[in-house]
C-alpha cells in the first residue's frame, strides 16, 4: 500500500461514516474484562493519564489526547516550525532535520561520544533504526527497546517478547530485560527520540485527519489463544489484552497473509506510535501501524 492509501484508510475509518468498518458492541462488557489488569500495568508512568485509564475499554471507545510529560513544552520550537508548514512533505523534512540537529545524529562527538569503533555502532542507533528493526522482527533487540519505552511512558507492561512474559520470574522475562538493556546501553538518548516520534505522529494525525477519532485495523493470528482473552461482550465479541506494542494493518487482505483468523479492532488514534504513511519515502515495511496496547474489544473472523 502507498501513503495515499494509508491516508484514505485513516480518513475513512470512523465507524459512523464507514459501513464496511467492523463495529464494536455498544453493550458494556463486564467490569473485570474491561479494566486493564493490575499485572499488566505500572502504578506510575510519564504521561497525563494513568495506565489503568488509557489501557481500558472505556478509553478505546472514548479516547482523549495523550501527552508525554513535558515534550511539547521542551520542544516547542519544533512544533512552531511544523505549524508554519502547510505541506506534508515539508513537515517531514522539518521533523527529520530537528532530530538530526537536536540529538547530533550526524555529529556524535558533539553529543559527547568519545569511545572507539565498537561503541560508535551503539551510539549510531536512532529512532529510524528502531522502526526498521521492528519491521524485520518485533522480538529482536530493537523490539525490546520499543516495548520498554511503551512500558516507561505509558505504564503498560509487555506481555510477549519471543515468548510469553506472563511470569515475571521466568527465563523469558530475563531475556527481555537483557535485550532491553543491550539495546539501550551506550545509545544516544533513544527514548527521548521516541518521545518526539510519538508526539510528532500524534500531531500529524491531528492535522491530516482532524475529525477522525478511530481507525479500523486488522491483525492476522493463527488462533485467538495466541492472545490473552479476558472475557467477551454480551454479543460474544472477544475482549483481549494486547501486547504493550503490536503491529496492525489497515488492509484486511494483508492481515490475512499472517494468520488463519483476523482480529478487527477500532483503534484510537492516540494509540498509534507510528504508521508507514507518515514518511512516504522510507520505512514502508509491511504497511504497518505500531499500536500501543491495553484491553480492546475485537471482532474475530476467518
Amino acid at each position: 500500500m502507498d501513503s495515499d492509501r494509508t491516508d484514505k484508510a485513516v480518513a475513512s475509518a470512523t465507524c459512523d461514516n464507514n459501513p464496511t468498518t467492523c463495529r464494536g458492541n455498544d453493550k458494556s462488557p463486564t467490569a473485570d474484562a474491561s479494566t486493564l489488569p493490575a499485572y499488566a500495568r505500572l502504578p506510575i508512568n510519564r504521561c497525563n493519564l494513568p495506565a489503568v485509564i488509557l489501557g481500558g475499554i472505556t478509553f478505546q471507545r472514548y479516547p482523549t489526547p495523550i501527552h508525554i510529560d513535558g515534550i511539547r513544552e521542551l520542544h516547542r520550537d519544533l512544533f512552531r516550525r511544523l505549524e508554519a508548514q502547510p505541506d506534508v512533505a515539508a513537515r517531514v523534512d522539518v521533523f527529520r532535520d530537528y532530530l538530526t540537529v537536536r540529538f547530533c545524529l550526524e555529529e556524535l562527538e558533539a553529543a559527547g561520544y568519545t569511545g572507539g569503533a565498537r561503541q560508535k555502532k551503539r551510539a549510531r542507533a536512532n529512532w529510524e533504526r528502531l522502526i526498521r528493526g521492528w519491521s524485520f522482527n518485533s522480538d529482536n533487540r530493537e523490539g525490546a527497546v520499543l516495548k520498554a519505552w511503551v512500558e516507561s511512558r505509558f505504564g503498560l507492561v509487555p506481555r510477549f517478547h519471543g515468548e510469553s512474559l506472563r511470569d515475571p520470574s521466568s527465563p523469558a522475562w530475563y531475556r527481555y530485560q537483557e535485550d532491553r538493556s543491550r539495546g539501550l546501553y551506550g545509545t544516544n538518548a533513544l527514548e527521548a527520540q521516541l518521545d518526539l516520534l510519538y508526539t510528532w505522529c500524534q500531531y500529524e494525525l491531528t492535522v491530516r485527519h482532524r475529525a477522525v477519532r478511530h481507525i479500523t485495523l486488522y491483525r492476522g493470528v493463527n488462533r485467538i489463544g495466541d492472545h490473552e482473552v479476558l472475557g467477551e461482550t454480551e454479543h460474544g465479541n472477544p475482549i483481549i489484552l494486547l501486547n504493550n506494542l503490536s503491529s496492525f494493518t489497515a488492509s484486511r487482505d494483508r492481515a490475512g497473509e499472517f494468520g488463519d483468523y483476523i482480529l478487527c479492532a477500532d483503534i484510537p488514534m492516540e494509540k498509534i506510535l507510528y504508521h508507514y504513511g507518515l514518511m512516504p519515502d522510507r520505512l514502508q515495511g509491511e504497511g504497518e501501524f505500531l499500536v500501543i496496547g491495553g484491553v480492546v474489544e475485537v471482532n474475530l473472523s476467518t
